[in-house]
């Protein structure tokens, strides 16, 4: 028998796998390659973790489609801009269309009843499964004998009373579960998202009021520089050589980009209307947080009709801090 795990790389969904690993159920895994993982890399680490259980892992990229439902989810938010519900929902869905493809007569994950206030209290769980159309059939293995019992079980493929009952946020169980199977190396063990981030949500909240249209792209710019808003403008300054690299990188044709020539300086990028008050304050940014110490230094900026210079007006750190997405 076939079951197909929703590996996320943390250290539930490496249990709930173990965990039927041990009943010898042969387990293939998906997971969701998402740009909000807080690790940086995308995965997790679910590829290492795959390696470790000896568990085929096929990715998945989650794009455009993704953006869309985080701008206009059906069960709202929670504390920031992060969508539990309906990204759940989008997940299995996707996954439930995996499973003739993968061989997989079953789904389960690493969900824990109580854990998260938002997506696994028992009323989200009923709307999770009914609105991905998969209601009695996705197994929870380390809570299954505190919830209704699954087609998997009833079946016989997975016996119930090898699973756990395990619920609420303390993690003190499945540490100790983690040192029985000789487990290790999870590297998200709590689970992480950029959407439960402040910071980042009045980010994305800024982006998706000034732009109809969400890309990849401008996510990535969400994650490095620091971030100003002057009108329908948005202006984006490196913070260190890296992330002057990566803007330059990620750029698009229609940005102006800027710097301080002969001395430490980021790189700016102004996206939006190209108004002469839009530039010098873009201008003025770069001359802030660069190394030169003169404020009436020159900054040189590209507007794709090649190279330009302007002496801007010093900025107040009053001024500043109005134009920062915060």
């Amino acid at each position: 028998m076939r079951g197909l795990a929703l590996l996320s790389g943390g250290l539930d969904s490496t249990l709930a796998t173990k965990l039927l690993q041990e009943q010898g159920i042969d387990v293939v895994a998906i997971n969701f390659k998402s740009p909000f993982c807080l690790c940086g890399k995308g995965g997790c680490g679910a590829a290492g973790i795959a390696k470790q259980l000896g568990v085929h892992l096929k990715t998945i990229t989650i794009g455009e489609e993704y953006l869309e439902m985080i701008r206009n989810p059906k069960h709202g938010y929670g504390k920031n801009m992060n969508p539990c519900i309906d990204c759940r929902i989008f997940m299995l869905k996707k996954a439930k269309e995996m499973l003739k493809e993968l061989g997989a007569s079953f789904l389960f994950t690493g969900e824990v009843l109580g854990q998260r206030p938002m997506s696994q209290h028992r009323k989200a769980l009923e709307i999770i499964e009914k609105e991905a159309g998969l209601e009695g059939m996705i197994l929870r293995p380390l809570s299954a004998k505190s919830l209704p019992e699954t087609e998997a079980e009833r079946k016989g493929w997975v016996d119930r009373e090898k699973l756990l009952d395990i619920s609420g946020r303390s993690r003190k169980l499945q540490l100790q579960l983690a040192s029985d199977f000789g487990l290790r190396d999870f590297p998200c063990p709590a689970g992480g998202c950029l959407l439960t981030s402040k910071e980042f949500a009045m980010k994305i909240k800024d982006l998706f009021k000034y732009n109809k249209q969400v890309t990849l792209n401008d996510i990535s710019l969400l994650k490095i520089g620091r971030h100003f808003r002057f009108g329908k403008n948005k202006i984006i300054v490196g913070r260190n050589e890296a992330e002057n690299k990566q803007l330059m990188k990620l750029k698009q044709e229609s940005d102006y980009f800027f710097e301080v020539p002969n001395c430490g300086s980021p790189i700016t990028l102004l996206q939006g209307q190209k108004g002469k008050v839009a530039i010098e304050k873009a201008a003025a940014l770069t001359l802030r947080y660069s190394d030169q110490k003169d404020d009436k230094a020159i900054v040189l900026y590209n507007s794709g009709n090649g190279a330009h210079s302007i002496i801007p007006s010093a900025l107040t750190s009053a001024e500043i801090d109005n134009l920062r997405i915060k």
